[in-house]
């Protein structure tokens, strides 16, 4: 509801401020507007001229001039939006971190860790009544006091482990969501509307666009504003996004001229006056009515889709979804633009569970991938929990044949949470949650680094599809060429001139009807200005065609402009506009004798047809017979055409006064009959870059097609320049009507087999229509020629080119020549209409989908290695080698910063060396195979050799079949240390996955991958240094003490130790041992002292003291009797020239590790306490200063 109250306070506010400034010294207030708004064709007409007499009445209400518009004077543009509002419609709140850490934190298998992290924190904290200990069977065996009371330490690090992941999922998504609104606002300051303000025609910021302009609409806009009609030609509306109706909606003055915001102009132009803006505006009504209930609809909808998709790239489609919903101004249509005409209401409901188009190929092959790994991780994780509970119960009560006690079920109780957290870790391991965030990082990086490229992306998935692209099918004009039109040829008075003639040579006559024709068949919204910087081209503004015809008209010494000032736009009598089906445009003159005159302009061989006559060389009509036509298309046409130049016919025709007035909507009865008045001929430069480009394509296996509404010559020229045909090979080159012919059958059905036959060879389709376009996309589509069903791409730029936009797999709408209508429905906007920017698409595309494989690659090693060594280690040990704290740390660093490393990749060149994969290839290659299964093969030796005889190579005790609280062992620190440089260094091999030798090639290009790769070795190796190594950090904890007992290092077994506790109450522990506990250190500290002299020079010869305990073999020459004190260990403290101070007793000597809820290990035996660093050591001097 928050919405609806925000924009009803706003409106409310609005209303006030109307009345408080006696709405604003304007005739009309907010709420007249508004209801004059919704009424629709007749009524509102009856309503205008019972309340305002005309629009010209709107107008003088509104203080504005139908042909100078607004003043612009800021003043006046505040006060308007005092009293009217801004046209923006205030976006919904994005989601707050804390809401995404929520939704973060609905994962399933986090759900299971948190729920036996704190039931393991619970058992931990429950003593069990003492004396009948050993009765629990082998269960507290080397319990110690104090080590007993450390087993929380296990579930509180899993739950800060579980914190941890979350935090970064939130954060990715919170980024995510703020690059999307950054899009998003990027796509609205590009989208600008043409007003009149101070009489000059500029172009604003649709946000900036205030009641009471003047803005002028023409074919292909998208209306970001309501409005009255003032002056229009031939405008045809496409109401469907408000009413739902397809039909276009004529309009006119005396029949409906009401222009609703949010609908697309398909036809005609015109001119309008603003009347609402933003909320007030008829979508924006519509948008408030919507916020209320929509709100909760969608974060429902969002919920669900989030547990179900495990946040994978749907939350990209849903966040572009609500990105475009909620964002400003520009973009207030978009909740009700619905795709398939279908009503804004549904739209909304259907919105959130329609994607645009089938799943993305990715996105198919990851979801089908992950539910295969997840189903194999629950199966190992259920085993091993089976194995565990059944091997405990079996050797407990079968083999010990020890009865079950009340008072030990909670010892058991936690034997089995043990066992639990232990199949739950493989199951965490095991499922590849980086996975949906390496896919996020590398599409969202590729997003962003696109937009350097000219490629704003506004559908997330396409930029990964791009790069499976089997096919291209662009447009010539802009995208393959500059679209910076010029005339250079002209057949004019039946002379061929092939460069611009000299205005002497032509006659009188025919200049003035070339003039006025260019001048008024022209829109009035083309024009050419002068050039921005000195020595620059002049601007073209509007219609590249028409402003070449104006620049003729320049190069001839003659001014549009005069004709312009002369006749206004609404001075034109009737106005038959250019569109696709036509070819040509007309503009009816009415003269002051009561006679007619028609302009009429088109392509070249349409126009002619329509010929009868033709201007002679002294400028007088004479006949023109079919004859002569045939003769002019061989000698002018084809030779313009095949030079690559698009050729325009220019006619008019005179309706005398006497006769009656003509049936004007009967136009082929109109626009025929004509006398023609030249041919030129227009050069469209191929942009330099392209033909290289379009070489890079077909050495990626893409194919490019050219479909352009040109002449087939001239299509078939400008296709051989490109490099799309290539002399002597055997394509096709089709015009529109011959396409057409040979894909329908008799019934005149299109068939599919009869596309199949014409595709695969098909290069140029020239003269097509939109139809013909859309129809070759589906074609190809759907074709089954290949095993490989095609991926296509598709540029466009017009209205029409909409459907085949939306049909392809990649849409690519033009930044500056395309419509807003086409851009709506593309999925890339090319900022620069430049064809090389969509090899750039094709690049990134691919390297996407490398990205992810590389991080499949590295990730699916660490899985199979962690889940086996778990498995089998549980099942021979009862104890996984690795914990669960530990497993997590490396799901940390393996899943979030390997994606963040791998996924981040910049593209090289190589990438456009090979085919496209299609959609059938398997994301794991065989290559990727080899590596996975080699380097797994390789890392489980390594590590089963440490696991069952590290202890003997190492010379250390033995870390298997430790009892429940036991400390972690030097062993498995080892073990597990050796297994997260493997990944690491693994990390590097996975850099290349098509068998490339050299894995280090470009590895310094990619700073984010350095970084993370040396952060997390970094990280690894401070948690690997036991803390009594870094004993001044000790110290600045706690100041005054400086016992030497090492600190028992906080490790991740599975019940750990205490260290505050510990500190402080080590010198009583150390009294209060026993007798025979004082004995056994009496003779471990004789045995170190004898040992130490080679020991300094040599630390890695000593052993652990439980060898010392248990190897006979030592001598213990210095038999007195030394038991150190705490104050012995001060004052050893206090002389550094001593050679061998007393280690201190502890009874635990293998290195435990510790640290802060991170995870952490020994690299190598470092039972040295901090004292015995040599004497000179900086570390020594440091301790004896502190």
């Amino acid at each position: 509801m928050g919405d609806m109250a925000n924009n009803s306070i706003a409106y409310s506010g609005v209303k006030n401020a109307v009345k408080e400034t006696n709405h604003g010294d304007f005739g009309v207030t907010l709420a007249e507007l508004r209801s004059l708004m919704e009424l629709r064709a007749a009524d509102a007409l009856h309503k205008i001229q019972e309340c305002y007499g005309d629009v010209h009445g709107i107008c003088a209400k509104l203080k504005t001039s139908p042909n100078e518009g607004l003043s612009g004077n800021p003043a006046d543009i505040e006060r308007r939006e005092a009293v009217f509002g801004k046209n923006f419609i205030p976006p919904k709140k994005p989601k707050t971190f804390l809401q995404l850490v929520w939704e973060a934190l609905q994962d399933v298998t986090l759900i299971i860790l948190e729920i036996a992290a704190v039931v393991s924190l619970g058992l931990s904290f429950y003593q069990p009544p003492g004396g009948n200990e050993s009765l629990c069977g082998s269960v507290n065996v080397g319990e110690e006091e104090e080590e007993s009371e450390a087993g929380w330490i296990e579930g509180a690090a899993i739950l800060l482990s579980v914190v941890c992941v979350v935090l970064v999922t939130a954060f990715n998504d919170w980024s995510k969501e703020k690059q999307f609104r950054g899009l998003q606002s990027r796509i609205e300051q590009e989208q600008k509307f043409t007003v009149i303000r101070g009489g000059q025609v500029i172009q604003i910021p649709v946000a900036d666009i205030i009641v009471g302009d003047i803005a002028q609409v023409k074919y292909g806009d998208l209306l970001p504003a309501d409005g009255v009609l003032i002056q229009g030609n031939d405008l045809k509306i496409d109401e469907s996004s408000l009413t739902g109706e397809s039909d276009h909606v004529k309009k006119s003055l005396d029949r409906d001229p009401m222009l609703l915001s949010g609908t697309h102009v398909m036809e005609g132009s015109g001119r309008m006056v603003v009347t609402a803006v933003g909320v007030n505006s008829q979508t924006g009504i519509i948008f408030t009515l919507l916020g209320a209930g929509g709100d909760e609809e969608e974060k429902e909808k969002e919920k669900e889709k989030k547990d179900k998709k495990s946040k994978k790239q749907d939350g990209a489609v849903e966040n572009r979804n609500k990105a475009k919903a909620q964002d400003g101004a520009a973009m207030e249509m978009q909740p009700l633009k619905s795709e398939d005409g279908g009503d804004g209401d549904e739209k909304d409901k259907k919105r959130s569970n329609l994607p645009k188009k089938e799943k993305s190929v990715l996105q198919g092959k990851l979801t089908k991938l992950a539910v295969q790994i997840g189903k194999a991780g629950l199966l190992m994780s259920a085993i091993t929990v089976i194995i565990l509970v059944l091997y405990f119960v079996i050797d407990t009560f079968w083999v010990q044949k020890r009865p079950w006690l009340a008072e030990c079920t909670p010892i058991y109780i936690q034997y089995f949470v043990k066992f639990f957290i232990i199949g739950v870790t493989v199951l965490v391991v095991a499922v590849p949650e980086g996975l949906p965030l390496a896919v996020t990082i590398s599409l969202a990086y590729s997003v962003k680094k696109m937009m350097r490229d000219n490629n704003l992306v506004r559908h997330l998935d396409a930029c990964e599809t791009m790069g499976n692209a089997t096919a291209i099918c662009s447009d010539k004009t802009g995208t393959l060429t500059m679209n910076r039109m010029t005339v250079v040829q002209a057949y004019i008075n039946e002379k061929h001139y092939k460069k611009i003639p000299e205005p002497e040579a032509i006659p009188e006559k025919t200049m003035a009807y070339l003039v006025t024709g260019i001048s008024v068949n022209c829109a009035y919204t083309s024009k050419i200005l002068p050039p921005e910087k000195e020595g620059g081209l002049p601007r073209h503004v509007g219609n590249k065609t028409e402003c070449a015809l104006l620049g003729l008209l320049l190069d001839l010494k003659r001014d549009y402009q005069d004709v312009r000032n002369e006749i206004p736009e609404e001075d034109l009598y009737k106005v038959y506009t250019f569109n696709s089906v036509r070819k040509s445009m007309s503009t009816v003159l009415k003269n002051s004798d009561g006679s007619f005159r028609i302009f009429s302009k088109g392509a070249s061989e349409i126009v002619l047809k329509k010929c009868f006559k033709i201007l002679s060389a002294n400028g007088e009509p004479k006949v023109f017979r079919p004859r002569d036509r045939d003769d002019i298309v061989k000698t002018v046409i084809e030779p313009m055409a095949s030079e690559g130049l698009r050729t325009i016919c220019l006619a008019f025709r005179d309706f005398p006064a006497g006769e009656p007035e003509p049936e004007w909507d009967n136009e082929n009865d109109i626009v025929t009959g004509l006398t023609c008045i030249a041919v030129v001929g227009i050069e469209d430069p191929v942009r330099p870059e392209v033909p290289d480009a379009i070489k890079k394509c077909q050495r990626a296996g893409i194919t490019v097609r050219m479909v352009t509404g040109d002449n087939i010559n001239t299509a078939r020229a400008i296709a051989l320049k490109c490099g799309i045909l290539n002399p002597g090979e055997d394509f096709l080159c089709l015009e529109g009507k011959d396409f057409n012919r040979r894909i329908r059958n008799e019934k005149g059905e299109i068939e599919q087999e009869r596309i199949d036959k014409i595709w695969p060879k098909l290069r140029v389709l020239a003269r097509s229509s939109p139809t013909d376009k859309h129809t070759l996309v589906k074609g190809i589509i759907d074709s089954t020629v290949f095993e490989q069903r095609q991926v296509v791409a598709v540029t466009g730029d017009g209205t029409n080119d909409g459907p085949a936009l939306k049909k392809a797999d990649v849409g690519f709408a033009m930044g500056i020549a395309g419509t807003d209508v086409a851009k709506e429905a593309s999925d890339i906007i090319l900022t620069d209409d430049n064809f090389t920017s969509i090899v750039k698409a094709v690049m990134w595309g691919r390297n996407v989908y490398d990205s992810i494989s590389k991080f499949l690659q590295f990730q699916l090693t660490v899985n199979v290695v962690a889940v086996i060594v778990a498995f089998t280690g549980a099942c021979i040990t009862q104890d996984s080698p690795l914990k669960a704290v530990q497993m997590l740390w490396v799901n940390l660093i393996m899943d979030t910063l390997a994606s963040l490393a791998l996924a981040t990749e910049p593209p090289t060149e190589s990438l456009l060396l090979r085919k496209p994969y299609g959609r059938n290839k398997p994301l794991i290659s065989r290559t990727m195979m080899k590596n996975i299964l080699g380097h797994a093969f390789y890392q489980l030796v390594v590590v089963f050799t440490l696991l069952f005889a590290g202890e003997k190579i190492f010379d250390i005790d033995s870390g298997r079949n430790a009892p429940l609280h036991a400390p972690p062992s030097e062993h498995y620190t080892i073990v597990f240390n050796t297994f997260v440089m493997m990944q690491l260094f693994n990390e590097i091999n996975a850099r290349k996955i098509h068998g490339e030798r050299n894995v280090f090639e470009g590895i310094f290009n990619n700073a984010i991958f350095c970084s993370i790769v040396l952060g997390t070795f970094i990280v690894q190796l401070i948690s690997t240094i036991p803390t009594s190594r870094l004993k001044f950090l000790k110290e600045a904890g706690h100041g005054t003490q400086k016992e030497e007992i090492p600190e028992e290092e906080l490790a991740e077994d599975v019940e750990e130790i205490d260290h505050a506790e510990r500190e402080l109450r080590r010198g009583q522990i150390l009294w209060f041992r026993g007798l025979n506990r004082i004995q056994t250190q009496i003779r471990v500290v004789n045995a170190f002292r004898s040992s130490l002299y080679e020991g300094l020079e040599k630390p890695e010869t000593r052993s652990s003291i439980h060898n010392f305990m248990t190897h006979p073999e030592f001598r213990i020459e210095d038999s007195e009797p030394h038991i150190p004190l705490i104050d012995d260990t001060d004052a050893e403290d206090d002389a550094p020239t001593k050679r061998n101070p007393t280690p201190p007793p502890s009874p635990n000597r293998n290195n435990n590790n510790a640290a802060d809820g991170a995870i952490h290990l020994t690299a190598g035996r470092r039972n040295k306490s901090a004292t015995s660093s040599s004497p000179g050591s900086p570390l020594h001097s440091l301790e004896t200063s502190l």
